[in-house]
């Protein structure tokens, strides 16, 4: 079991980054509130990590946090929630919002995340609330990106940014259509690819 990794940003294409410890690359998939937090390419981050065999393929899945990864694991033993999913949940709201939603019974906001609808939100409910109990939501505290973060420098076209934002969306679970909206609504130009896409979920959210 791989739980920790500590090397060097490689390359980051949401959901997915590279991460170089030791010569070797590591490729790791994670939710966009670890890609918020990440440092520029070419430094140092440490990750928590859950590793995930199938039959087809061995996946890595990071977080920037001990908390959200617990949270991950959490979310992916319910019925019918598998990584993909724990991530576009992740990605959509922040650990603290899915918490106060699974203790409130608010499906209806859960519903507005892709691959949710209502019969799996009411299971997250459900199968969520006792698990939660003694969950202290302190992940979430200073996320915010600071405005250096958000420029790029020396970072690929505004056009190539886009796509990524886009094919980041698609991948979490969005439509083709819905994600080419979003972006297409705010997108600005200097923007790094994290950022566009932290508004894209905030407004279809």
């Amino acid at each position: 079991m791989i739980g920790r990794l500590r090397g060097v940003v490689v390359e980051k294409r949401p959901p997915q980054l590279l991460l170089e410890v030791n010569g070797v690359g590591y490729e790791v998939e994670a939710p966009m509130t670890t890609f918020y937090r990440l440092p520029e390419e070419g430094e140092e981050v440490t990750l928590y990590t859950h590793f995930v065999v199938r039959e087809d393929a061995q996946l890595l899945y990071g977080f920037v946090d001990r908390k959200e990864r617990q949270l991950f694991c959490t979310l992916i033993r319910v019925n019918g929630v598998g990584p993909k999913l724990g991530l576009a949940i992740l990605s959509g709201m922040e650990s603290e919002k899915f918490v106060r939603c699974v203790h409130d019974d608010d499906s209806a906001t859960l519903m507005r995340l892709p691959g949710i609808g209502k019969k799996t939100a009411e299971r997250l409910i459900v199968e969520m609330r006792d698990r939660l109990d003694d969950w202290m939501p302190d992940i979430v505290s200073g996320t915010s990106v600071s405005g250096s973060a958000l420029v790029m420098a020396n970072r690929p076209s505004d056009r190539m940014v886009v796509q990524d934002a886009i094919s980041a969306l698609v991948s979490l679970g969005y439509r083709q259509q819905d994600a080419n909206q979003a972006i297409g609504a705010i997108k600005k130009e200097g923007l790094a690819s994290e950022e566009l896409i932290r508004r894209a979920l905030k407004a279809m959210a």
